[in-house]
């Protein structure tokens, strides 16, 4: 005897079989997360202020972040060619040239914190002071080891101002043969100066954060030219259709706000403050 089936034993098998291909595709058609690019410098990477900030920005707008650490120069040159939606970053002339040239919307000031000279405690060249223009005329009269990034940084940028400064007919730092570019981030700066004695000009945030000093240590600060001021800045959707508009603002507007302000001067290490909100002043 042949069994054929029923229309109701047909029905339950074809709603059946609708609920696991439902179920099967059911991951397919969940959202995902919205995210956007960050293209940052190193130091606000390495000093952990992205670490620290990051989570409260998820918990906020729900959107995730990918930071591209890099020297203040190659994060602009990622905005320039569309593969950054945000940049966050601190050469201000630099900034302000990206403004003037429609790569980006606008530059709104975050934060601050200031460069420090590190050196050898036994302090060879006699450096110490507030004056790091001076500092830097005795390091070249020494010809003491010194480090530079190297990296068309934002604090690369600062140090060849102080170094034209301190001499201006020069047309380089690199003649004395104690200078050493290492065309590396802050962290791995630092590191070649612990373990050759050298000097370095880094920021405070990475100084702070930093393990291995050896026996580095702070011997220029305070003098105001060594001030650093740290810009966010939407990529202009003019020049590159594809940047996340509203993502991105989002971004620019939370590390602006209160909210985001009051993260930033949250983060401290032993105790230390790193970073300096100054968007709302």
């Amino acid at each position: 005897m042949r069994f054929f089936p029923s229309k109701l034993t047909l029905a339950s098998v074809f709603i059946a079989s609708t609920a696991i291909n439902s179920v099967a595709i059911l991951p397919v058609l969940a959202q995902t997360t919205p995210s956007i690019v960050v293209a940052s410098t190193t130091s606000t990477e390495q000093s952990g202020l992205f670490a620290h900030m990051l989570p409260e920005f998820k918990k906020a707008m729900g959107i995730d972040v990918k930071v591209v650490a890099l020297g203040t120069g190659q994060a602009l040159d990622m905005g320039r060619r569309g593969d950054a939606d945000v940049l966050f970053v601190h050469d201000q002339v630099a900034e302000e040239k990206m403004v003037a040239d429609g790569f980006v919307v606008k530059r709104f000031p975050v934060m601050y914190n200031d460069f420090v000279l590190i050196g050898p405690a036994a302090d060879p060249a006699k450096a110490k002071g507030n004056d790091i223009v001076e500092a830097l005329k005795k390091l070249a009269a020494t010809n003491a080891a010194f480090v530079s990034r190297g990296d068309k940084s934002g604090t690369h940028a600062a140090e060849l101002r102080f170094w034209k400064m301190a001499d201006p007919t020069a047309a380089t730092p690199t003649t004395g043969s104690g200078y050493k570019s290492c065309g590396c981030g802050m962290g791995p700066a630092l590191n070649m100066a612990s373990s050759t004695g050298a000097y370095v000009l880094a920021d405070r945030g990475t100084w702070l954060s930093f393990k291995n000093r050896g026996d580095l240590k702070v011997l220029v600060e305070g003098d105001k030219r060594l001030f650093n001021q740290y810009g966010v800045m939407l990529v202009n959707p003019a020049k590159h259709p594809q940047t996340k508009v509203a993502e991105g603002q989002k971004f620019v507007d939370w590390v602006v706000s209160p909210a985001g302000q009051a993260n930033i001067a949250s983060y401290k290490i032993g105790g230390e403050q790193l970073f300096f909100p100054n968007a709302l002043k």
